[in-house]
């Protein structure tokens, strides 16, 4: 699954004092339901996630957004809803759809800022396998879980590794 959270109060995950409170609510995530990749924009996030039934999907999700609100309002200082609506989950049912879901979620920054180069450090890109080219892997542990699915894990495959400069087509995805 494709799952975005929307902020709807705040625009400043990616902050120094935040983001590292973010990716540590993003790592707790549980046996059930496994975030496999990421990415923390400004004021919402992309996942791909994985779950061993549609129950574990909804708890997990629901378990994750009041796992990342509380860490989020922890580190401003504040209180109060930092989610904006319900999540959107769309499923991600061939190989081709996995792997542009992977290059939209890995690359989703050059979608909303230009110029922009490398790899996102607000992302599980530094910790991702299916690089074309050769990039230096994080030393630390990832905060993502390993795909179980054989479409996650090998289908996307299929269609090619990504390349690091590859960009999410369209805004499809909102």
């Amino acid at each position: 699954m494709h799952v975005t959270l929307r902020s709807g109060s705040v625009h400043c995950l990616r902050a120094d004092r935040v983001f590292p409170a973010v990716r540590r609510a993003l790592a707790a995530s549980h046996r059930r339901f496994r975030i496999l990749h990421f990415t923390v924009q400004d004021d919402h996030l992309h996942l791909i996630v994985e779950a061993d039934d549609p129950g574990a999907l909804g708890r997990g999700v629901r378990g994750l957004a009041v796992r990342v609100a509380r860490a989020v309002n922890r580190a401003l200082g504040r209180r109060g809803a930092v989610w904006g609506d319900r999540y959107h989950a769309r499923a991600l049912t061939s190989p081709r759809a996995v792997r542009n879901a992977l290059v939209y979620v890995l690359m989703n920054r050059r979608k909303h800022c230009e110029g922009e180069r490398g790899l996102d450090p607000c992302s599980s890109a530094l910790w991702f396998n299916g690089w074309r080219e050769p990039v230096a892997m994080v030393r630390a542990p990832a905060p993502v879980g390993r795909a179980r699915t054989w479409l996650a894990a090998i289908g996307w495959r299929r269609h090619g590794l990504l390349g690091i400069e590859e960009r999410p087509r369209g805004d499809r995805h909102r």
